[in-house]
């Protein structure tokens, strides 16, 4: 329950979350019906958003995680991608999907998919919880295959989403004031 001390203000609540990472999630398992799936989530921001969504996608799937690093301890992204931990799984020839908790910019996003392009998989597409579409550099060209929420460009904080480390734990998405 949202305080009146407490440092933000609910956007998206839990039961909003729940409901759209379903239809996700049927979405998903439509297109990848018969092929060969393995879901990438970038860490930490996605780990909540990931496992909700994996449960939700009813074909067998595999699944990886690279920790990527743009924000440091700041609200901004410096730019600067750097990968901390690559996928272990092989994915030649086979079907990608990125899982994000939000995408603004694109700059991380498009190092990402010229990054896993490289291990030659028969496809790479999109899935993100958040798309601050008002935030996106024109010079990064990104289609989103799978959003959750369209949100605007102000600082989001829960469910997995934080500022220096903490807050990740909130069951729904807010704004930090």
């Amino acid at each position: 329950m949202l305080k009146i001390n407490e440092p933000y203000k609910i956007v998206i609540t839990e039961d909003q979350l729940k409901k759209r990472i379903s239809e996700l999630g049927r979405r998903i398992t439509a297109d990848y019906n018969g092929r060969d799936l393995v879901a990438v989530g970038i860490l930490k921001g996605s780990v909540l958003f990931m496992a909700d969504l994996i449960r939700e996608i009813k074909l067998p799937a595999e699944m990886d995680f690279m920790t990527v690093s743009s924000y440091g301890n700041s609200i901004k992204s410096s730019g600067n991608i750097k990968i901390i931990n690559d996928i272990t799984l092989p994915v030649k020839g086979k079907d990608l999907l990125i899982v994000e908790d939000i995408i603004d910019t694109g700059t991380t996003l498009s190092f990402l998919i010229d990054h896993l392009s490289l291990k030659d998989p028969l496809s790479v597409k999109i899935c993100s919880l958040l798309d601050k579409k008002s935030a996106r550099n024109p010079a990064h060209d990104i289609n989103i295959d799978y959003s959750g929420f369209d949100v605007p460009e102000k600082f989001l904080i829960g469910y997995g989403l934080d500022y220096q480390e903490k807050y990740r734990n909130l069951p729904f998405i807010a704004e930090l004031k």
